[in-house]
């Protein structure tokens, strides 16, 4: 791709790598690890003509999510509770479009664009309210 001076890297991570999950560190700092990633190689690549992005979807109908969701498992409620699963045509859609309009972020649920500025905008208020609720505050 540097070569040739023109790619696309899309990087695939989730909402736990802007908003958090309670409950699940390694989960919640490997997709931030993500996020971050994706950003260094826009800043470091997109001079030379790579584009990169950073798919963000919150809840999955998926294989990852659904049994801990069966389970009981206290992060896949939390996430389940945040807003709608998706469908993984949903979220293949979103990234299409993304792609499309070279977006950094796509997010294929709307919500959590607007909790990530609440979140930048005032990250104690944020912290506190995940605290209260148990959980991401999304689209609360």
């Amino acid at each position: 791709m540097i070569r040739r001076g023109s790619g696309y890297l899309l990087i695939t991570a989730s909402a736990a790598g802007l908003l958090g999950v309670p409950g699940d560190a390694p989960y919640t700092v490997s997709k931030h690890a993500a996020v971050g990633l994706a950003e260094w190689l826009a800043v470091t690549y997109k001079p030379r003509g790579i584009r990169v992005s950073a798919l963000c979807p919150l809840g999955v109908r998926t294989d990852l999510l659904m049994p801990g969701i069966a389970a009981g498992h206290p992060s896949a409620l939390a996430i389940a509770a945040a807003g709608p699963l998706l469908r993984p045509e949903d979220v293949a859609e979103a990234a299409v479009r993304g792609l499309a309009t070279e977006e950094f972020l796509i997010l294929p649920h709307p919500s959590v664009a607007a909790d990530y500025a609440i979140k930048a905008a005032d990250p104690d208020r944020w912290i506190d309210q995940t605290i209260q609720a148990g959980g991401p505050v999304i689209g609360k």
